[in-house]
């Protein structure tokens, strides 16, 4: 082994929850050992959801969409009492968020929200979703949606999974005077990448050629929507600039994930982390071993590094299926680091309902580890699995958050209660 990292905490995980919690950690001047594809943070859409609708309880019923999380929550606890919001409380929820969203904000990616209230603002596919926290480069189309004047939304020929012409259909309902128009940008054609128009954007050079291109659709519209591609750094500025080349109010739509917003964030955390007492292992697992002398023993393994780790803490921020946390086999739902008990559907028939659409969801979706009020998971006999190993995110059982829009907020909220919960 080339070295051992001794840490008061070690995160298995680096999406949002693993993320907040190394910041939430070194806030509190704890030393971090974490490890994890820190790609996954770049399929965020940029909105940070709290709780968005209540999937309905009864079949036939409907799900009941929220517009005040917080009066919500009591409605949500008593329909689904098994969800992870039992262990935090609004305080706690708020001063979360704060904390996270002030990192960011220092960071050059300022976020709007917080209030009682959700935004609504648009999808990539032009519905409305609401939200708790916006990035304020998305934060004007709440401003656009409640005016009249004209609305230009573009897309560029080759970037897949973004049709502004959708976008400006679907709005239209809720929305006059919006229209969907398509540019070529410069270069030899083909597909287009966001993230890749963003880069471009963080010149004077890129920023000029753009405004060309834009400025003869712009006539007599008041405002500009784009997918999300104003730089990767500091977004509001390049914003303002492009207003300002363009005599137009503009905002930021979604991509499809991977999207833009998403690498902001990630690029943001990483940059960080070099002033943090943090030492983050990109790309890399961190492997669950065993306990020793009261201390937690786990190994970082990769292409080029293998270190051992000794920590007084755990955190288990792995995610679901999509962040390898938990598999499907076919006898059953399997926890990957430890081995840790799942709570599940009884068999794989129940996993799914037939209707795909049915608003109460698919059971499959609340899957995840059951924990004590401090976050530790339980193992077979009920008790604390570890002293000492607490969990946070979407490996938590109880929350649909794709019905219920909560997955930010079920990520960030947990996550600062384990890291308190700590010694």
């Amino acid at each position: 082994m080339a070295d051992t990292i001794h840490c008061d905490l070690a995160i298995i995980g680096t999406g949002i929850a693993g993320m907040a919690a190394a910041i939430f950690a070194a806030n509190r001047g704890m030393s971090v050992a974490q490890a994890g594809n820190t790609g996954s943070l770049a399929y965020t859409t940029g909105y940070f959801d709290l709780l968005g609708s209540i999937p309905a309880t009864d079949e036939g019923g409907k799900a009941t969409p929220v517009n005040e999380p917080f009066k919500a929550l009591p409605e949500l606890l008593n329909a689904f009492p098994q969800h992870p919001y039992r262990f935090v409380d609004e305080a706690g929820m708020r001063e979360a968020f704060t904390e996270l969203t002030d990192f960011l904000t220092r960071s050059g990616l300022r976020y709007e929200g917080g209030g009682e209230t959700n935004h609504r603002l648009p999808s990539p596919a032009g519905t409305l979703k609401r939200t708790w926290f916006v990035p304020a480069t998305m934060r004007p189309a709440e401003e656009m949606l409640a005016g009249t004047e004209e609305c230009v939304i573009v897309d560029f020929a080759g970037l897949k999974g973004f049709s502004a012409r959708q976008i400006a259909a679907n709005l239209s309902p809720k929305r006059a005077n919006l229209r969907g128009e398509t540019v070529r940008l410069p270069g030899p054609g083909g597909e287009v990448y966001a993230e890749n128009v963003a880069r471009m954007l963080e010149t004077e050079r890129g920023r000029e050629s753009f405004a060309k291109v834009l400025q003869p659709l712009i006539g007599d519209a008041s405002w500009l929507g784009l997918p999300a591609c104003l730089g990767i750094y500091r977004p509001e500025d390049i914003m303002d600039d492009m207003e300002r080349r363009l005599g137009v109010r503009i905002f930021e739509i979604p991509t499809m994930p991977p999207g833009v917003p998403g690498i902001r964030i990630k690029e943001a955390f990483e940059e960080a982390s070099s002033g943090m007492d943090l030492r983050l292992f990109r790309q890399q697992r961190l492997v669950w071993e065993d306990q020793h002398d009261e201390l937690y023993r786990l190994r970082v393994t990769g292409t080029s590094v293998e270190r051992q780790v000794l920590a007084k803490n755990v955190l288990l921020a792995s995610g679901r299926f999509l962040g390898g946390g938990l598999t499907g086999e076919r006898t059953g739902i399997r926890e990957t680091v430890i081995g840790l008990p799942v709570q599940q559907p009884d068999s794989r028939e129940d996993w799914h309902r037939f209707n795909y659409f049915d608003q109460r969801g698919h059971k499959v979706h609340r899957t995840g580890l059951v924990c004590d009020e401090s976050l530790r998971p339980l193992g077979n006999d009920g008790k604390p699995f570890a002293q000492h190993l607490h969990a946070a995110g979407s490996v938590l059982a109880g929350a649909d958050w794709m019905r219920m829009k909560c997955g930010a907020g079920v990520a960030v909220t947990t996550a600062l209660a384990a890291v308190k919960s700590m010694k």
